[in-house]
């Protein structure tokens, strides 16, 4: 076990423990706009169709049932534009960080293969690499990586944690390119419903991919959109072949979505209206703390979409935590997602409207 655990990196949050303590000694209390986790109620129909569901004594399958599989077909055509979608194209997982951390694994990657990522990304992508022993390199434009290694090629829009969403012809030409060099992608797209000066294109978009699924897989949360972090809901999309082996793979590995989790996951699919609750609570809550934060003397880069800031003083970011943290407020280094973000730090606006109000006063004072 030893071995294994001596491949990752220092688990990040760790290192923000010292600046928890500093702000959460203010004396209106803490504001932590750190992790960005969902605060908002679950909505009441996904609530009732978990609990409806609750008489759930059997052993669930991993590929889900016929209604989930229904349910994230018609959401793939309806808000991605997929087309000709069937339940092979479709795998629940267990949270998409789930996924993330074991598909190398699963994939049945290992030493001298690459997984390639962005430069600014989401640290699971590295630790899926190194669990299973492959190579983690880290990109800026992907259609510069020498392809001859790389298995597998993630790709993050919106991204966490700058807020950028890549443009529809670069997603076409990065497809492209991957296909002419045998590179599977993986397309990280859960934050793909919060765009807010950019509308996110999907890589199962007909346009990007041509009406073919041939070595691309998208991945899908419902923690963000529906408030269901604590559910662990979530699926790929995407090449049949792929999702086919991996279907076979985690059947041994019993990796099975809760029964009462499925049947919730269905609600949440076939309801638009708590999708726009939510983004409405999150648009004000972005837009007060973006002006708030630029009035302090932040500039703010990309951030078009997702649920963060991007947010800089030109400084080192554990400078500008610690600055934060003085007032009660606790943000994310930039450098917990690669050494390109060390003069940034990510603000989340998943808090409570009071939290939020009291976070733009402390700042503007």
């Amino acid at each position: 076990m030893s071995a294994v655990s001596s491949r990752l990196p220092v688990f990040p949050w760790d290192k923000l423990e010292p600046y928890k303590a500093t702000a959460a000694a203010h004396p209106d209390g803490i504001v932590d706009l750190s992790v960005g986790t969902p605060v908002d109620p679950v909505p009441e129909l996904v609530q009732r169709a978990l609990t409806g569901a609750a008489n759930s004594p059997g052993y669930p399958t991993v590929w889900g049932t016929p209604a989930l599989r229904d349910a994230i077909k018609g959401w793939l055509e309806k808000r991605l534009g997929a087309r000709s979608v069937e339940h092979t194209n479709i795998l629940p997982v267990v949270g998409s960080k789930e996924l993330v951390a074991w598909l190398p694994t699963q994939l049945g990657l290992g030493v001298g293969d690459q997984v390639a990522y962005p430069r600014l990304a989401y640290p699971t992508y590295e630790v899926g690499a190194r669990l299973c022993g492959a190579e983690a390199v880290v990109y800026d434009d992907p259609c510069e990586l020498d392809p001859t290694n790389l298995k597998l090629l993630w790709l993050n829009s919106p991204s966490n944690p700058t807020g950028r969403v890549l443009a529809k012809d670069e997603l076409v030409r990065i497809v492209a390119w991957a296909r002419e060099h045998g590179v599977l992608i993986f397309s990280d797209e859960c934050y793909l419903e919060l765009g807010w000066e950019a509308e996110p294109v999907s890589v199962l978009h007909p346009d990007v991919c041509g009406g073919s699924y041939e070595g691309i897989v998208a991945v899908h949360s419902l923690s963000k959109r529906s408030n269901l972090a604590g559910y662990r809901a979530a699926f790929i999309a995407g090449d049949a072949a792929v999702l086919g082996e991996l279907l076979q793979i985690r059947k041994h590995g019993g990796m099975m979505t809760a029964a009462p989790v499925q049947a919730a996951t269905v609600a949440a699919l076939g309801d638009d209206a708590h999708v726009q609750e939510q983004r409405a609570r999150y648009a004000a809550r972005r837009a007060a703390l973006r002006e708030a934060l630029v009035k302090h003397g932040f500039r703010i880069e990309h951030s078009e979409a997702s649920l963060y800031l991007w947010a800089t003083r030109d400084e080192g970011c554990w400078e500008t935590v610690a600055h934060l943290a003085e007032l009660g407020i606790l943000v994310a280094p930039g450098d917990f997602y690669g050494e390109a973000g060390e003069r940034f730090v990510r603000v989340a606006f998943t808090a409570t409207d009071e939290r939020v109000e009291a976070a733009v006063k402390r700042l503007g004072q």
